[in-house]
């Protein structure tokens, strides 16, 4: 485990040394990008509605009974942005596209690519890992922008239907503005970010260190997701702990 965690540290500082080359590299960067952030569009929207309208459905009911009912808008935006949304959007790239960069790079390891890329004098973390971190890091957070508007408009229009919570729409989205500050919207973000490149620093070391054949890849496949969620929530309570002292910013 210390071995692993090292090797992944040495691979983090390794594509850090490599970012001026990042322009270089700009055409896979933009390639990645495309592949992460289109494909994962329309199932990151499609979860984030739902989960924006399982939290109005189970809360509404509740602060309504309270005498709440017209704070249901800043409580679903709120779980949203700060918590639910990085971290459902982190575990579905993770699931996604993490296990696609440690299967494809453990493909390479496996058939030797990788070793003919040194041959060449190509170093393969500015070839393979860097534009692959680069664009994770750029995606995850879009990809959390959508899913906050997309879970707000799910939340909306459980409230506006269901009998039990009858908010109004002007209603629903006026708490929202008056709830939701720019920090907790950056503090998402920020989240959304550390865990991309945590993402991508995790699956591109278990692809690069595959050993064994196809079972090999299977076995990195499956450890690069299982790290990832693993580290994910770890961070998610370290983060969470560290931005505390921030919570409390611009409002929209």
């Amino acid at each position: 485990m210390f071995q692993n965690f090292g090797e992944m540290l040495l691979l983090f500082v390794a594509v850090g040394r490599a970012l001026p080359r990042v322009w270089r590299e700009r055409r896979k960067v933009a390639e990645q990008l495309f592949d992460i952030g289109n494909a994962s569009l329309f199932m990151a929207c499609t979860l984030s509605l739902f989960i924006g309208g399982v939290l109005a459905l189970q809360t509404g009911p509740v602060l309504v009974e309270r005498g709440l009912g017209s704070a249901l808008g800043g409580l679903v935006a709120l779980g949203l942005c700060k918590e639910l949304a990085p971290v459902m959007m982190a575990v579905l790239i993770a699931g996604r596209i993490g296990s696609a960069m440690a299967a494809e790079l453990g493909s390479m390891r496996v058939y030797q690519e990788i070793d003919a890329l040194r041959t060449l004098n190509i170093n393969p973390v500015h070839y393979l890992v860097l534009p692959r971190v680069v664009a994770i890091s750029l995606a995850l957070p879009c990809l959390v922008v959508f899913a906050n508007l997309v879970g707000w408009l799910g939340g909306a229009i459980v409230s506006l239907l269901n009998d039990r919570i009858a908010v109004s729409w002007s209603g629903y989205f006026g708490n929202i503005r008056e709830t939701v500050d720019f920090s907790d919207v950056a503090n998402g973000l920020v989240k959304s970010f550390v865990f991309a490149v945590v993402i991508g620093v995790v699956s591109c070391h278990q692809g690069l260190t595959t050993l064994g054949g196809p079972r090999g890849v299977g076995r990195s496949v499956t450890k690069a997701v299982v790290n990832s969620l693993v580290l994910i929530l770890l961070l998610d309570y370290v983060l969470t702990r560290m931005l505390l002292p921030f919570d409390k910013g611009w409002r929209f």
